[in-house]
């Protein structure tokens, strides 16, 4: 490979416009993991031929290998309009959107993929995204509905409360008035002939804490709580999905007082206009008539959903009755991030930590990230550890020096949600962004 691209590089010396030969030279280095000059070379063909698929394919790959999962999706979702029948971008899009925490769009492109191509497999996909085969037997939905209900039946109400939530004071106070109070309070809902339930949506950059907090709402009015995700609910059988999804329902009803965390529920809530499938306007038919309450009464289930791409959400689940409130779960600021500390280090061998000199270093970092730093930072303290025979005690330089070995994941999602905050919120909803991110409209 080292003589194929130094043989290539000679080439080109010698005819510095041969496109093709550039290509080949890009790719070459794209297979020997040599990314930035890889990269380098296809933004070269990009600047004399900015419709270039091969580079923009390029480009794609590098950034996939990189971690930019948002950037794959830009580049990608563009390069499958022109072709659409290629089934290596429809699995990079599939991936890059499954990683990016999309995995309804990311179902999506791999069933695509896989109607071009029946007999392709891929291991991580496969493991996450995957349904039971068309060829399982016929009562094979019953089975399902059965293991859920085994499933809730053993679940334990959560031991957790909003004290063990760091941060987040304006969020909590938020379902404290509409979850919490009714509960306390019913006679006074009755009096106005108020149901006591309703839906409350969570969005946000992923890691923040959205489904901890959907569990410590459960805990704090001791409730029982249902988390959903979409392996959940999806079905390959036409029809089954809407039976399990009506199943769910009627698990909680049965529970009440009840949470029910749909997580990632852009998964199954995706915008109508966007489906070309009438199985998915389907099971969004029947999560609406579940939501309304029309055949069963929902009083005294309390529905969270949580999302990171709101704007993938149908609008109708935002009418009122369904998800009326919409809550921003923004990273935790530097209170928040000292308490989110101080509870991650919890019953761990430490020595006079100050929570308050990390919480200033690590601006955007989410609940996700700040867990990474600690741990980060007990591997390192174990080696130490096993070296001395005895736990050694955390202090806060070895944090610190932890920190500068994550980065912020919230960044790029902000990246996106920044977008979508200026030029597609008309109703406000995104207004909560722009302030955070000190924007104006």
């Amino acid at each position: 490979m080292d003589d194929l691209i130094k043989n290539l590089r000679e080439a080109l010396g010698l005819s510095p416009q041969n496109i093709p030969l550039r290509l080949t030279l890009a790719e070459a280095l794209l297979n020997a993991n040599v990314f930035a000059e890889a990269e380098a070379e296809f933004k070269i063909v990009l600047e004399s031929q900015p419709q270039n698929l091969q580079a923009k394919s390029g480009l794609a790959r590098i950034y996939f290998e990189q971690g930019k999962y948002s950037t794959v999706i830009v580049i990608v979702e563009d390069l499958v309009e022109a072709r659409p029948n290629d089934v290596s971008l429809l699995m990079l899009l599939a991936k890059s959107l499954f990683r990016n925490e999309e995995t309804g769009k990311a179902i999506e492109y791999y069933k695509r993929a896989l109607t071009f191509n029946p007999s392709l497999s891929d291991a991580e996909l496969d493991q996450h995204l995957r349904q039971p085969s068309q060829s399982a037997p016929q009562d094979e939905t019953e089975k399902l509905l059965q293991s859920i209900e085994d499933q809730v039946r053993d679940l334990e109400k959560p031991t957790i409360n909003f004290e063990d939530v760091g941060g987040m004071i304006k969020v909590k106070e938020e379902i404290k008035i509409k979850i919490i109070q009714p509960l306390l309070h019913p006679e006074l809902y009755k009096a106005y002939g108020k149901k006591i339930g309703g839906g409350i949506l969570l969005y946000g950059p992923p890691g923040c804490g959205k489904t901890h907090l959907a569990r410590a709402t459960a805990g704090q009015i001791n409730a029982s709580f249902i988390s959903i995700g979409i392996h959940d609910v999806l079905d390959m059988w036409l029809g089954s999905s809407e039976k399990k999804l009506h199943e769910l329902f009627e698990l909680a009803r049965r529970q009440t007082p009840c949470v029910l965390f749909f997580d990632e529920i852009d998964a199954l809530g995706a915008s109508r206009s966007d489906m070309r499938h009438s199985a998915g306007k389907m099971m969004i038919n029947q999560f609406l008539t579940e939501m309304d309450g029309i055949q069963s009464s929902n009083d005294g289930i309390l529905i969270l959903g949580a999302t990171n791409a709101p704007w993938h959400l149908d609008a109708a689940f935002r009418r009122p009755g369904r998800f009326d409130r919409i809550i921003f779960v923004q990273p935790p600021d530097q209170e928040g991030r000292e308490a989110i500390t101080n509870i991650l280090l919890k019953g761990k061998p430490t020595s006079g930590i100050d929570a308050k000199a990390i919480a200033k270093q690590t601006t955007d970092f989410s609940g996700a990230d700040l867990k990474a730093v600690v741990d980060v930072a007990i591997e390192e303290k174990l080696r130490e550890s096993f070296e001395k025979g005895v736990p050694m005690p955390l202090q806060t330089k070895d944090l610190l020096t932890a920190i500068k070995q994550v980065k912020p994941s919230t960044r790029e999602w902000f990246n996106t949600a920044r977008n979508y905050a200026l030029y597609a919120n008309e109703s406000g909803l995104y207004d909560e962004i722009l302030e955070y991110l000190k924007l104006k409209r």
